[in-house]
């Protein structure tokens, strides 16, 4: 009986550090999606800001302005797909986190089921040994 308490404790254990870990990789893949939509957004406000606040332009100045344009969006648009991507990547982490934790958790209450019927167990000798001898084990003597 001891020897299931015991293994269901390491089980807990391994359970607790998994669900940790998957954690952590939610985390980190939250804070990757995050970063990408930040540099999104700077690169909306570099192609907005081009073309306020200039006064004239002579034409040389305006392709350049224009090819520069085409290229943050087209920049753009590919932080879009890997932030599509990224964002993907969160759910998939949080679900296995979930999953984790879940698993943590029937752990839990497998080892205090466990616990439960090793002290049952103990009861149950106890209270099977003749009177005199639970005296001399509790100490009433």
């Amino acid at each position: 009986m001891k020897g299931e308490v015991a293994r269901r404790q390491r089980v807990l254990r391994v359970r607790h550090v998994q669900h940790a870990m998957a954690m952590a990789e939610t985390a980190r893949a939250r804070d990757e999606a995050d970063g990408i939509a930040r540099n999104a957004q700077r690169l909306r406000n570099v192609r907005d800001d081009l073309f306020t606040g200039q006064g004239v332009a002579t034409g040389a100045n305006f392709a350049a302005m224009q090819e520069l344009a085409g290229r943050l969006e087209q920049a753009g648009r590919q932080l879009d797909g890997a932030l599509y991507d990224a964002r993907r990547k969160v759910e998939v982490k949080e679900g296995l986190s979930l999953a984790a934790n879940r698993d943590r958790e029937i752990a839990v209450k497998l080892k205090d089921r466990a616990r439960a019927d090793l002290e049952e167990w103990r009861e149950n000798k106890l209270a099977a040994l003749p009177r005199y001898r639970r005296m001399q084990r509790t100490g009433d003597v």
